[in-house]
């Protein structure tokens, strides 16, 4: 029997060398949730589960190079962004969006707007802010902020769920796209989720695993959601199964590094029932 062709996730993000988060959090995530992996690497890095070292930007040319090398030849059913590093960087891949969607039509993008590391570093310039609001974001399908960029993007303080719809409203009104606030930040020990679309509002609870293996956790729910997405799943559906996908590689996590260590990503996976 012919096997059907796995569902194509480009991810357009830098390199995690320490393997938690970024290219190879999504390569991983992609792959065991049964997509087929493509990506644009921005931006090398140097880090490890206790902070970036050091960060080695791809030349805006070649970084336009890759996401059209692999989109004119192996296509893609959705596009996820994630550590863009500056406003050059933005304006590139922007332009290849756009402009793959011009050829060959929809296609879901998901944008997880990566500040700042686990760490502590820099992974956006300042003046790199308003190009991914006012470019970026119009071309998103959903964005997936967690609660320090929630707060940086609208200039609110988000620490509460109230605010978290705040922020939802304001950023949804900005751009158009769906947006998934991520509660993981607040105090407590449930934790919500806050998603705004076209439906309205619809909270996700769980409770908070007590571990200091997190790193990478922002980048797999994105490229989760993307891979769900481009199986056509509905998106209350993909933000479900991206949100039990990341839980049990958190609960799975194998305990590696003296800091935030990673997930484990291969874990037995199985779909929650409908």
């Amino acid at each position: 029997m012919k096997q059907e062709k796995p569902a194509r996730v480009l991810s357009i993000a830098g390199s995690d060398s320490g393997g938690g988060a970024g290219i190879q959090a999504d390569i991983k995530t992609i792959t065991a949730l049964g997509g087929y992996a493509m990506t644009a690497i921005t931006a090398l890095t140097a880090q490890n589960t206790q902070g970036v070292r050091d960060i080695l930007p791809v030349p805006t040319a070649f970084l336009r190079e890759q996401i059209r090398c692999v989109l004119e030849d192996l296509g893609a059913d959705a596009i996820k962004t994630g550590m863009l590093g500056g406003g050059d960087e933005i304006q590139c891949v922007c332009e290849e969006i756009s402009r793959y969607r011009t050829m060959y039509g929809a296609c879901p993008v998901v944008v997880d707007p990566v500040m700042v590391a686990k760490g502590g570093a820099s992974l956006l310039a300042e003046a790199a802010l308003s190009g991914l609001k006012t470019r970026l974001f119009p071309l998103a399908t959903v964005l997936t902020p967690n609660l320090p960029e929630a707060e940086k993007l609208t200039g609110m303080t988000v620490t509460s769920v109230e605010h978290m719809r705040l922020a939802a409203q304001t950023l949804r009104a900005e751009s158009g796209a769906a947006v998934l606030v991520k509660g993981g930040h607040l105090a407590g020990e449930t934790l919500v989720d806050v998603l705004l679309d076209d439906c309205g509002f619809k909270e996700f609870y769980d409770t908070r695993i007590a571990t200091r293996h997190t790193h990478g956790t922002g980048c797999t729910l994105a490229s989760a959601l993307a891979t769900g997405l481009a199986q056509k799943l509905p998106l209350r559906r993909a933000v479900e199964q991206a949100r039990l996908y990341v839980r049990q590689a958190i609960l799975a996590a194998p305990g590696l590094g003296g800091g935030a260590g990673p997930l484990w990503h291969a874990h037995r996976w199985y779909e929650k029932p409908v």
